[in-house]
């Protein structure tokens, strides 16, 4: 059986399971705290059990809580004053494991206070085993990251770099690729703004702490804490941001040595981004056993209200490659290739059919070369340059689908935990999504291991990328399409900027 179906079925028994010990066991909010009464309204914080929600909110002990509102703004929204512990406890028996309190404290400050589950529950102890599976299963995915980014990025850039004789056409063809990838995340980072599907949405993931949330910084400070001081500790340490730039000067400066030790270097990180090309696959072999624990964890917790903000999800990222692919990239066909897009399309028909079977842009990568030599009238000069790199480093809708995914959890994360998007860190997404999409493998979901990348630069949890993967199945066959669309269309535009006037007969634009 094909991965996508076992991932599919896996998750569907996620589902099920989850519900069915939703139902079969009690479960009581919990807020991990000791309060106690005081002369006059109001209760105070007097101990925060470690690990419980209270400890990992900003409440702090001594605090006097004296009102507060349940789920504000989201289904489910209520307000209670709080003049004595009976009042906090009847908040607790009306709220369930997931929802938001936001405790109005003495001085006219507020703080966000995220439920969990009592571990002492029946349901806690049924949950056990599935919450050591997944979190297993988010180590893997946490191990690739650093390997996979630095061997792709390092091979990557090495092989832009060693082009002899074909440096113009290289120029042109990595401008172009950056180009729409940029539009692409552009185009997503709008729609996910505006839309704001994550806002109010009820996800069922862990909150945030002070110390796990990314420091916000102006642009000049990010590209100092870009450059690295020590950099086998920023690999060690995970600090991808370092991590992209070295490998970034890596891999140009191992086009400027001497032979032999460019084609050494050079073929040592090919070797090495094919093992970890294999180490990926194999740990995203497990995505349905992973998926399986992480849909029972997520449905037991909070039900099904999970799925309807990913439908919302869903429909931002189909809008934004629906955008990208109809408006974006035809219109650079039109102006720039003085190409008809339509007949264009008509021509690539069959690469594009491909890639949607496969999710894969590196299977369908034989297919595309064929189409558009032999439908698309280009040259087997530029095919056999721009193509190949395309599968490598020219992912658009990967780009877009990061962009997006990163902004909704941002936007859940700001509703639970406080946490705000600030303009720095939307910069810093908008690059790590270019960078990262040039590095992800042309491998069914290797963008979700990209997306981590992005999480982890802002220190958001990871949790919620694996969550993600519960739809990530026709997203991923769908902007695979986007993918191969855009470097067939790159071929194009590329092939007639080199004068050439065979793609879909000379001089006939429309």
């Amino acid at each position: 059986m094909k991965l996508h179906w076992k991932v599919m079925l896996w998750m569907l028994a996620g589902v099920l399971g989850g519900f069915a010990l939703q139902q079969a066991t009690e479960s009581v909010a919990w807020d991990g705290a000791t309060w106690s009464e005081v002369d006059g309204p109001g209760i105070r914080l007097t101990k925060a059990v470690e690990g419980g929600p209270v400890a990992g909110s900003k409440l702090a002990v001594g605090d006097l809580a004296i009102g507060a509102v349940r789920n504000r703004g989201r289904a489910g929204e209520r307000s209670y004053a709080i003049e004595e512990v009976a009042d906090w406890t009847r908040a607790l028996a009306e709220s369930g494991n997931g929802d938001v309190l936001f405790v109005a404290l003495e001085g006219g400050r507020e703080r966000l206070l995220t439920l969990g589950l009592d571990p002492s529950s029946p349901r806690a102890r049924w949950l056990y085993p599935f919450h050591f599976i997944a979190d297993i299963f988010l180590a893997l995915l946490t191990m690739l990251i650093v390997p996979l980014v630095l061997t792709s990025i390092v091979s990557g850039v090495a092989s832009v770099g060693s082009m002899g004789g074909l440096r113009r056409l290289g120029g042109k063809t990595f401008g172009y690729y950056v180009a729409t990838s940029l539009l692409a995340i552009l185009v997503g980072q709008l729609l996910v703004t505006l839309i704001r599907p994550g806002v109010g949405a009820e996800l069922g993931l862990a909150r945030l702490t002070g110390d796990e949330v990314a420091p916000d910084e102006d642009p000049l400070g990010i590209l100092r804490r870009m450059i690295p001081s020590n950099v086998f500790r920023s690999l060690a340490e995970g600090d991808m941001l370092q991590v992209i730039f070295f490998a970034l000067l890596l891999g140009y400066f191992v086009t400027r040595a001497a032979s032999p030790h460019k084609e050494r270097i050079s073929g040592l990180f090919e070797s090495l981004f094919e093992v970890a090309m294999k180490l990926a696959e194999g740990v995203l072999s497990l995505l349905p056993y992973g998926v399986f624990a992480l849909m029972v964890r997520v449905v037991a917790k909070t039900g099904f209200a999970v799925f309807e903000p990913l439908l919302l999800y869903m429909a931002v990222v189909v809008l934004a490659l629906v955008l990208h692919a109809c408006v974006t990239l035809p219109l650079i066909l039109r102006f720039v290739g003085k190409l008809n897009p339509r007949r264009w399309a008509q021509a690539m028909s069959p690469a594009l059919m491909t890639a949607f079977s496969t999710s894969s842009s590196s299977m369908t990568l034989p297919v595309t070369l064929e189409t558009v030599e032999r439908r698309g009238k280009v040259s087997n000069r530029v095919t056999s340059f721009t193509l190949p790199l395309g599968a490598t480093i020219n992912m658009d809708g990967t780009a877009l689908y990061e962009c997006i995914g990163v902004v909704f959890l941002a936007q859940y994360y700001g509703g639970v935990s406080g946490f705000e998007l600030s303009l720095a860190q939307q910069g810093l997404i908008v690059l790590l999504a270019l960078l990262a999409s040039i590095g992800a493998a042309g491998i069914p979901s290797a963008g979700l291991v990209m997306m981590l990348t992005i999480l982890h630069a802002l220190h958001l949890p990871l949790e919620g990328a694996a969550l993600l993967l519960a739809v990530d199945r026709p997203l991923d066959m769908l902007r695979t399409v986007v993918n191969v669309w855009s470097d067939t269309c790159g071929a194009a535009v590329i092939a007639r900027s080199e004068g050439e006037t065979g793609p879909l007969e000379a001089g006939a634009p429309g």
